[in-house]
């Protein structure tokens, strides 16, 4: 059943403007004033991160079975507990767009007990849901005693069953300032600590004066702008802001420890706001877009059925990457994601009323922001390989999600660990002063984007462990684009340095260098490639039910050295904790050569014992390389090779390489 999506953010909902060159096609309703209450809730704790935290789930009582949000099985899980048939929350609701709660409250039937490390409780049974004075956008959870341990942001509304049932599909309920204190781990404060649902009824009590406006056509990517020759719509996402918060840590016992330790952000896009002029869309060097006609941007939650404009359950993917910088000047990438998937847009802030599909589509300048605990979510994250990222394809058939391809969601099989950012904690481990400093990089993939670099942003952040959790503190410097753009800025890269883009129909990646002078004749090349969207896939059958049979990047990497010139301590770092994972690197015939070809194990490094299958650099993905030479630099071409046979097999792009040395 096609079903209206009505989500309410932690923006402003849409404002009206005009729309004077399109035809009307439907109405939106009038304002009115909506009610919720009875039905279920459930949460789904991090039990991670409470343990670290000397927190356990003690006694639960009066749980009850999942119920089906919206249609969807509850595949991350939460434990359930029924909502009492009184009070309410009031929230105010105008033309299709929820813009904020009124005031009001729901309480729990049951609930959980949490266990301290000092021996002492918290009792959450039959705690309130209460709108907090003043922010209508968080709800605080009032435990009996009157305390606020946990507030509740980032909620993301599911309206179905014929706009009489409100599911709140996810919302992060975090930890508040006297529950930080009372655990006596300050920087706790706000973390997300279990992502909430929440199943009601809807109760519509009223009509503001808002008159009910028509909306034209959704304006979808490539369609032509009326009365406007040769203008077509384009669409063109901008990352409004990102913060990180850990979700997990599993052995970590600080700098010398062995344990892995996770985090993942939450992130908040804005779609390009222009209407046939230009204007800044977020405040950067790079928040302009070059499309002066904001296409709409699908946002299908997956298995909703095949909708506008490709037929399928189009959505936009989200992944997440941390880089560390080290005092050498290289710079290697310590942990990355799988892939969310997007399932509904807030549609905040929007600049035209008719900027929104129920939460199925994203409006000319309207925001949406997804939260720590969603990102998070089991249920919605899949691997990197079912995505063909320059087309913005997800491969159904096959997938964990539909692995027989009948169409029917299936359990992905993820544990809370499985497509998390795993980063080794030995990785995190620097302190102040020593040259070594981090970066947190994200980005959306969505179809028919034509700028992926804006899609983007990184900022610096500070690894800090507290007991036996690490966090990334004090970020710093947000921009828009990638980390190897902050490492080498392309357009200011400074001397002996140089950040070329490859940009082809498969995708876009980058090769950036920077090189050293040791002294004494000896110079030290630091390369990183990175992929961010480039995939040559083999498929099969065709959208709604396509399959990727392939999905490879990048096999080897290969930089010219001239005759006489000396190279010193090769090496690779594909961001493996696992160094027999690092490509093997061939110095002979003219050239260094990194690869996945394990046949030439031992020439030039003869430390490792390969594996049988190397990984390829696949998108996403930055390999760093290095070593020392007797040689300046100059102008050179590297090549990369594309790991499934196509044409063409390899591309050369402009770098900085070893000249002519000397002896």
């Amino acid at each position: 059943m096609k079903r209206l999506m009505l989500c309410m953010g932690i923006a402003l909902a849409c404002a009206t403007a005009g729309a004077a060159n399109r035809a009307p096609i439907w109405s939106a309703p009038a304002g009115q004033t909506w009610s919720a209450w009875g039905g279920t809730i459930g949460v789904h704790w991090n039990t991670d991160l409470l343990a670290n935290l000397g927190v356990s789930l003690g006694q639960s009582s009066q749980t009850i079975a999942a119920p089906r949000t919206g249609g969807h099985a509850d595949f991350r899980p939460h434990t359930w507990f029924g909502v009492r048939q009184s009070g309410g929350l009031d929230f105010a609701v105008s033309n299709g767009t929820l813009r904020g709660f009124d005031g009001g409250s729901l309480t729990m039937n049951g609930g959980f007990v949490l266990n301290l490390r000092d021996g002492s409780t918290i009792d959450l049974r039959n705690a309130v849901l209460r709108v907090r004075a003043g922010d209508p956008n968080v709800l605080d959870v009032v435990s009996p005693d009157g305390k606020v341990w946990f507030f509740s942001d980032r909620i993301m509304f599911q309206l179905a069953d014929n706009g009489r049932s409100l599911a709140i599909r996810a919302a992060d309920l975090r930890i508040s300032p006297a529950l930080a204190a009372r655990l006596g781990v300050q920087e706790s404060a706000g973390w997300e600590i279990a992502d909430m649902a929440l199943n009601t009824q809807v109760y519509v009590r009223g009509a503001d004066q808002q008159p009910a406006e028509t909306c034209s056509p959704y304006p979808w990517p490539n369609v032509a702008v009326p009365n406007e020759a040769g203008q077509v719509y384009q669409a063109d996402l901008f990352m409004k802001s990102l913060t990180v918060s850990p979700v997990g840590c599993q052995g970590c016992t600080g700098a010398a420890g062995s344990g892995i330790a996770a985090f993942a952000p939450s992130s908040t896009l804005r779609n390009n706001v222009n209407d046939g002029t230009q204007q800044q869309t977020i405040n950067d060097p790079h928040g302009t877009s070059s499309a002066l006609h904001t296409g709409f941007v699908a946002w299908h939650t997956m298995f909703s059925g095949n909708s506008e404009p490709y037929n399928n359950d189009q959505h936009p993917f989200l992944i997440w990457n941390l880089y560390r910088v080290n005092a050498n000047g290289g710079i290697s990438q310590v942990g990355r994601s799988g892939v969310k998937h997007a399932f509904v847009t807030t549609n905040g802030g929007c600049l035209d009323s008719c900027n929104h599909l129920g939460g199925a589509a994203l409006g000319r300048g309207c925001t949406d922001t997804y939260g720590t605990g969603n990102n998070d979510s089991t249920g919605d994250m899949g691997p990197r390989s079912e995505i063909i990222p320059a087309k913005g394809q997800w491969g159904r058939c096959g997938s964990i999600f539909d692995t027989n391809c009948d169409g029917n969601e299936n359990a992905n099989g993820n544990t809370d660990w499985t497509q998390r950012m795993k980063v080794p904690e030995q990785k995190l481990a620097h302190t102040s002063g020593d040259g070594n400093s981090f970066l947190f990089e994200s980005w959306y993939i969505a179809r028919d984007d034509i700028n992926i670099y804006n899609s983007m942003a990184t900022m610096s952040v500070n690894p800090l462990f507290s007991g036996s959790q690490w966090s990334l503190s004090g970020a710093t410097g947000y921009l828009l684009g990638g980390a190897i753009d902050r490492w080498v800025d392309p357009a200011a890269p400074g001397a002996n340095a140089m950040n070329t883009e490859l940009a082809a129909s498969e995708g876009h990646a980058k090769v950036a260098v920077k090189v050293t002078d040791l002294g004494g004749g000896k110079w030290r090349y630091n390369y990183a490639v990175m992929n961010f969207d480039f995939a040559r896939a083999e498929t099969q059958g065709a959208e709604p039910n396509l399959r990727v049979v392939s999905n490879k990047g990048f096999d080897a990497f290969k930089v010219p050295v001239p005759s006489g010139v000396k190279i010193l301590s090769p090496a690779a770092d594909v961001g493996d904790p696992n160094p027999n994972l690092n490509w093997t690197v061939d110095v002979r015939g003219g050239f260094v050569n990194w690869s996945t070809d394990t046949s030439v194990a031992g020439i030039g490094d003869g430390t490792h014992t390969f594996p049988a299958q190397l990984p390829t650099l696949d998108w996403g993905t930055l390999y760093s390389f290095s070593f020392i030479s007797n040689a300046a630099p100059v102008a050179g071409t590297a090549t990369l090779h594309v790991a499934l046979a196509g044409s063409p097999a390899t591309y050369g792009v402009a770098t900085l390489v070893p000249g002519g040395g000397s002896r």
